[in-house]
């Protein structure tokens, strides 16, 4: 991992992006003894317009607690792409779901995986789909370690949950792995 990674994930509201946040935060900061930081937007999106939730990792000190320019944008729906693209840092990387982004920024590095269909096909719910998300994002660029997700994950997602959610984990890693 570089020194300090800027990641906003964003969607629609009640894509379960803000868990989705924490988890990634608490898989850095908690389990992996790293600094960050975890904001959220959470007005009227969240009954249906885009949101966001933004996580700052640093090796470092973390001297601004909000998202500038992400090196990393998970997209999960169309008009998140659109509205936070052009924020992302130029040589950063754009995550997003095929399921719902149709229609692609002139951009190199993008990592366009239905992620959606998969959690629903291989897990058997569209409600995981912001943990596959959380598996694609670890494998793709190692900025948590696998284990540090997993046991955030397994600490945060509702009882009678984990091993669905672990194999959604599990969906994500394997995706990841296939994007390099």
């Amino acid at each position: 991992m570089k020194e300090k990674y800027e990641l906003r994930l964003s969607g629609a509201g009640g894509q379960g992006l803000m868990l989705a946040g924490l988890i990634l935060a608490e898989a850095a900061g908690v389990y992996d003894g790293k600094n960050v930081v975890q904001t959220q937007s959470y007005g009227p999106e969240a009954r249906g317009g885009a949101s966001k939730s933004e996580v700052v990792i640093s090796e470092g000190e973390i001297d601004y607690p909000k998202v500038v320019n992400p090196d990393i944008l998970l997209a999960l729906t169309q008009e998140a792409c659109d509205k936070y693209y052009p924020e992302l840092k130029e040589g950063g990387t754009l995550i997003v779901d095929s399921f719902y982004v149709k229609k692609l920024p002139p951009y190199k590095k993008v990592v366009s995986v239905p992620i959606t269909s998969i959690a629903e096909k291989e897990v058997g719910r569209k409600v995981v789909a912001n943990i596959v998300a959380l598996g694609v994002i670890t494998e793709f660029t190692g900025v948590v370690s696998r284990e540090a997700i997993k046991e955030a994950v397994l600490s945060r997602v509702p009882k009678g949950t984990e091993k669905m959610n672990e194999k959604a984990l599990e969906v994500g890693f394997r995706i990841g792995r296939e994007s390099r």
